[in-house]
């Protein structure tokens, strides 16, 4: 799920090569292949769909784009407006069982974590090692061994050594290394205050969420629970609730279907809604 207008500098994308003929559908289309997409919707609603937004549509170009030339594509964005499934979902559908390597690691990182983190990602045998260039050896290899998508999350909180442990890999692998940086939109002046990133990023992508007008074209799309409902009911719950963030309406959509559930409601009407908006934020 990812939402509204994005931008890009450097290079002309490809027109949606990772999308292929489903982007061509129109405003907010729904991804027929649920394997690509399974288990990332936020909270695993039942029914939630793939929604290919202008965003989407930006993520899957520009990461055709950076794995093809190996090199570093940033993704900016407030939270909730789903830049990580994203970049998750274009990778599963470009690339290859294995090719993605998201890292997961603690909040304010050194270069030891994004050692570890590797290693695990690349399913190396054992323990990373203690030692640092024996680490370095096995992760260079294996990166070397194929094409891979490195997915850096919060990367606005990574230190300067990480940085450069991020610019040592991609230069020491053959060809490069497609490195994925997701980021707060907050954090992009510390990202540009990266000199290496300036010549060896494909693209800069600033992501936004829904806007208004795009809330009823979105929605019902998103979830059958949301097909038939007022467009004006679904504003108003956007504005009181989401804010046009999509991981926020996987929340509404959620309790929603809870509340259907147990008063056997068959459709979402007003009075509905509005005890589902108390619910989430105490009636604020």
């Amino acid at each position: 799920m990812l939402t509204g207008e994005s931008t890009t500098e450097s290079t002309e994308l490809a027109a949606h090569p990772v999308w292929g003929a489903e982007a061509a559908a129109g405003p907010f289309a729904v991804l027929g292949d649920d394997a690509v997409s399974s288990g990332l919707h936020f909270l695993r609603v039942e029914g939630m769909r793939t929604l290919l937004t202008p965003g989407m549509l930006a993520v899957g170009g520009a990461l055709a784009d950076a794995v093809a030339r190996r090199r570093f594509l940033c993704v900016l964005g407030d939270a909730g407006i789903g830049k990580t499934f994203a970049v998750h979902a274009a990778s599963r559908r470009l690339g290859e069982p294995g090719q993605l390597l998201p890292l997961q690691f603690r909040a304010q990182p050194v270069p030891a974590d994004l050692r570890s983190a590797l290693h695990r990602a690349l399913a190396l045998p054992g323990e990373a090692p203690a030692d640092p260039g024996a680490a370095d050896t096995l992760i260079r290899h294996a990166l070397a061994g194929r094409p891979r998508i490195v997915v850096v999350e919060d990367a606005h909180r990574l230190s300067a050594s990480c940085m450069e442990y991020l610019r040592f890999l991609h230069d020491g692998v053959p060809g490069g290394l497609c490195v994925v940086l997701v980021a707060a939109r907050r954090g992009e002046r510390r990202l540009r205050a990266q000199r290496m990133l300036a010549t060896r990023t494909a693209g800069w992508l600033r992501l936004e969420s829904l806007t208004r007008d795009q809330i009823p074209l979105a929605v019902p799309a998103l979830h059958p629970v949301w097909e038939g409902v007022d467009p004006s009911d679904l504003m108003a719950l956007d504005a009181r609730l989401a804010g046009g963030a999509l991981r926020r309406w996987a929340v509404i959509t959620h309790h929603t279907r809870q509340v259907m559930a147990r008063t056997q409601a068959a459709v979402p009407d007003g009075r509905l809604l509005e005890a589902v908006a108390d619910r989430i934020d105490g009636g604020r």
